[in-house]
């Protein structure tokens, strides 16, 4: 998740990297109506109705119509809408590539595709850009993490890594969760997510990929994948990993709320979660432990625009200015999301450092944490597949080999499809 992300910015800073000019107001022409279809995770809603208000006020001409509809329906709506012929200006989406046949390609508004993605995350141009089309503009982005229990670290004398160059080795962070656990009575180990995407994270770590670097085969049953779930293994037969959220199905969110986890795999959008909702211990961000490497896994939302909408040129202008550095830090800042760019410099009111840790996160993982989930054509058909075979071998059914071996099955017959239906 070659390192995935540079450190240095491109040179030459693409003409999208300030906001547009707002002193002159636009001609006065015969005003237009951009629907814009939209799901909230949180106050990110809010803030974009803030920031439409501020661009309608020097493009009067325009008014943006917020949409808004429940994440699970997006895509289904989306669908609907272009099918009908009455595709929106503008979405919020996090599979852009699901839409790139009735997607507006944005060149034209926001300059060439390989000098405008040169401000992002390496990572982000697998969605942005989809045969030779830039269809959509990064808005925020996700890493998976560690959230630590600082009060119980504390507590048991276990001081977590300070900079990139402390990070621990995982048999040196289980012999901190032991200590932890036995020193400040820590109930459980680390709450691990129950997912695929999260348990990919170490995957990467340890040099593993889900698909090969064009995705017409798989490596999830390589030897590195092999040995990932195989060291997955022992971390939960060690009781590590809490055996509560994989095997016993009790949610993560709620333990660690509880104060009675050492630490919680999940991920960056849990800054604004852990800052509402826990009040009676401190917490903190750390960084994740390595294997091989280090790696975090990158998520992402975009904004895009639609052919045939009949406001096109007004939507790649609005794009355009939500995609500035000066509106996207505000968005991001305010929303409490982790900016798409390269070496971020927000300054937020909450998690400031955390934020920076995720950041760092992202800049060293490879290249296979962002393209393998880029894939969405792909991976969504035998995620929930992975996900069994993962229990399974916690549950001593079977070995980790024949798991995988049955994983990648499905996921070369899935492969073969997303060709066939091209």
């Amino acid at each position: 998740m070659f390192a995935l992300f540079t450190s240095g910015c491109s040179s030459k800073q693409p003409e999208t990297s300030q906001a547009p000019s707002t002193e002159q107001k636009s001609e006065p022409t015969q005003k237009v109506t951009l629907d814009f279809v939209w799901f909230t995770d949180g106050v990110e809603g809010q803030v974009m109705k803030e920031i439409i208000k501020d661009y309608q006020k020097t493009h009067p001409n325009v008014e943006i119509n917020l949409v808004e509809v429940p994440y699970d329906d997006l895509e289904a709506k989306l669908k609907t809408m272009i099918t009908g012929g009455k595709p929106p200006a503008l979405a919020r989406v996090t599979n852009p590539g699901a839409f790139a046949s009735a997607a507006l390609d944005l060149t034209p508004y926001l300059g060439d595709k390989d000098q405008f993605m040169s401000q992002f995350l390496d990572g982000l141009k697998y969605y942005c850009i989809v045969e030779g089309k830039l269809i959509a503009a990064p808005m925020e982005v996700t890493a998976n993490g560690l959230i630590y229990n600082k009060t119980l670290f504390d507590k048991a004398g276990v001081k977590v890594p300070q900079s990139p160059d402390e990070v621990w080795t995982w048999d040196e962070f289980a012999n901190a969760i032991k200590e932890v656990k036995a020193k400040a009575g820590a109930k459980y180990g680390v709450v691990w997510d129950p997912t695929p995407h999260r348990w990919t994270t170490l995957l990467y770590e340890f040099g593993g990929s889900i698909f090969n670097s064009d995705a017409t085969d798989t490596n999830i049953n390589k030897p590195e994948a092999v040995e990932t779930l195989n060291y997955f293994k022992k971390l939960v037969d060690e009781d590590i990993v809490s055996k509560a959220t994989w095997l016993g199905g009790e949610n993560a969110n709620n333990i660690f709320r509880s104060g009675t986890a050492a630490a919680h795999l999940s991920g960056s959008w849990m800054i604004s979660n852990y800052r509402d909702t826990i009040k009676n211990f401190e917490w903190g961000v750390t960084y994740l432990p390595k294997a091989k490497i280090r790696s975090s896994v990158l998520g992402a939302k975009f904004v895009m625009a639609f052919k045939n909408s009949g406001v096109e040129k007004e939507a790649g202008e609005f794009i355009k200015y939500l995609a500035s550095k000066e509106v996207d830090d505000k968005y991001v800042r305010e929303s409490l999301f982790l900016s798409p760019r390269k070496n971020p410099d927000v300054t937020y009111d909450f998690g400031t450092e955390f934020f920076k840790i995720f950041s760092n996160e992202l800049a060293v993982s490879p290249p296979a944490a962002s393209y393998d989930w880029s894939r969405q054509d792909i991976i969504p058909k035998f995620t929930s597949d992975l996900k069994e075979a993962i229990v399974s071998v916690l549950q001593g059914k079977q070995t980790a080999q024949q798991a995988l071996d049955h994983v990648a099955e499905l996921a070369r017959q899935a492969i073969k499809e997303a060709q066939q239906g091209k």
